[in-house]
């Protein structure tokens, strides 16, 4: 090395007598020379490695054996436990430098994505649940799948929340890409709930992070659920819909009002299908708040989120029905009485008919509805709008009180009946008549077809 050094050439410097060289020649002679070296120089050996940062590197490249914890793969538990005490190390060292606000060496970001996406990028094993049945509701499910590498998975989840929580925007920009996102979305098809928990706090932060990858992100996650509407099995159970319902709920909280035409488009086009599957109830929650918050950000889409509910109504599934109904009281909560007046007949018709349901639930479900200050309050504030709802609900109420099996939903009928008979006794009597006398009309009817059977059936008779 002594004779490379001494090839080095210090410049000359500028004589005071001579002439000033030109700073615009000089400009455009370093825009030749990035690495900013002059004539006669030689470039310099680079500086030695950090030895802190490449220990740490040989700890990451030790942790990428993956195990699968299965009694026949003929792995040693030592060296499972080995793994662990590294994957552990590297998480100590990695929150060390967040701590003290040092942002990772490059070398190192690159080995821990290299290293996280050997660990958690994976095929998923078939589904441990089985298929669920028409009603919607299986007892004999288990509670929750959960992964026996978990305590391998827990600690790599974080160490990347770690690393992503210590770098800043441009070193996530330069390191994270979107094979990396799409691999992680993929994630949220595990059964464990303890990593889609995990991956949804990561995968938020990423997102908080990445404003350039933003769009993509969302994009992702819509094709996603729209995969599970329309393509998926209907029985097939579906995990991770709620935990990214839950990030689109933060991510529509922000939106700015007034809304975009794609936000609006994904809520027509995204959460009002997510009403039609099977397993709504398993994310219904989270689907219900992003939602509302459309209605709270803009309340003239009122309509449409009614409409589409009303559209994916289910038939025989009577949990999703309850929790249907507990949506659309919330819509109605939100609504200014205008509104109210253009939606009371199709949502209280669809409610007046829940009353008369053979389930217990639903029909209970939906004569509470009436027990809701704001929707008694919209229903009387205009005489026109109880005009249109009461027969259907007058019709429900009495056909309950007769015939319904269940001695508790007509205990809560009679109460609604009394309540309705104090708000609007008139309009309620005078639908009473009405419906008696089409009851009359339809008994007459009835009859006179009976009569006509009978006298066919005499004519067969005699004719043999």
């Amino acid at each position: 090395m002594g004779a490379a050094a001494a090839e080095v050439v210090a410049p000359k410097p500028p004589s005071s007598a001579g002439k000033r060289r030109s700073t615009t020649l000089r400009f455009l002679f370093e825009l030749e020379k990035p690495d900013g070296l002059l004539p006669g120089t030689a470039k310099l050996p680079p500086p030695s490695p950090e030895p802190e940062a490449d220990s740490l590197i040989d700890k990451i490249a030790s942790c990428h054996r993956v195990f699968t914890f299965s009694a026949g793969a003929g792995e040693r538990e030592d060296e499972r436990d080995a793994k662990r005490e590294r994957l552990v190390e590297v998480l100590g060292e990695v929150r060390s430098a967040g701590g003290k606000q040092r942002a990772l060496d490059h070398r190192v970001m690159v080995a821990l994505l290299k290293m996280v996406s050997a660990n958690l990028f994976r095929a998923m094993p078939p589904s441990a649940y089985p298929p669920l049945p028409p009603d919607g509701v299986d007892e004999d499910a288990p509670a929750m799948v959960l992964a026996p590498s978990w305590p391998h998975l827990q600690v790599v989840y974080d160490i990347l929340l770690s690393a992503v929580t210590a770098a800043d925007a441009k070193a996530l920009r330069n390191h994270v890409d979107r094979a990396f996102l799409s691999g992680l979305l993929a994630l949220f098809g595990s059964e464990d709930p303890r990593e889609r928990d995990r991956l949804k706090t990561v995968y938020h932060q990423l997102y908080s992070k990445l404003t350039g990858e933003r769009a993509f992100m969302r994009r992702s996650m819509a094709a996603a659920l729209l995969r599970l509407v329309y393509e998926a099995p209907a029985a097939e159970r579906h995990c991770g819909v709620a935990e990214l319902l839950e990030i689109c709920g933060s991510i529509i909280n922000g939106f700015a009002v007034p809304l975009k035409e794609e936000h609006r488009a994904f809520l027509a086009r995204v959460l009002l299908p997510l009403h039609r599957t099977r397993w709504a109830h398993t994310y219904h929650r989270q689907l219900a708040y992003c939602v509302l918050q459309f209605v709270h950000k803009e309340p003239g889409l009122a309509g449409v989120v009614v409409t589409g509910i009303l559209r994916h109504w289910p038939v025989t599934n009577c949990q999703k029905e309850v929790l249907l109904i507990e949506e659309l009281e919330e819509i109605l909560e939100v609504i200014d009485p205008k509104q109210f007046q253009k939606l009371a007949v199709p949502v209280c018709s669809r409610i007046a008919r829940c009353v008369s349901s053979c389930s217990s639930q639903v029909a209970e479900r939906a004569l509470y509805v009436w027990n809701n200050e704001r929707f008694l309050e919209l229903a009387t504030s205009s005489p026109g709008v109880m005009e249109g709802i009461l027969p259907a609900f007058v019709a429900s109420v009495e056909g309950n009180l007769e015939r319904h099996w269940s001695k508790c939903v007509q205990q809560v009928t009679a109460s609604v009946k009394a309540l309705l008979e104090q708000v609007a006794p008139d309009l309620y009597a005078r639908c009473a008549a009405d419906l008696a006398a089409r009851r009359s009309e339809a008994e007459v009817a009835a009859a006179v077809r009976d009569a006509r059977w009978r006298k066919l059936e005499m004519a067969a008779a005699a004719a043999k």
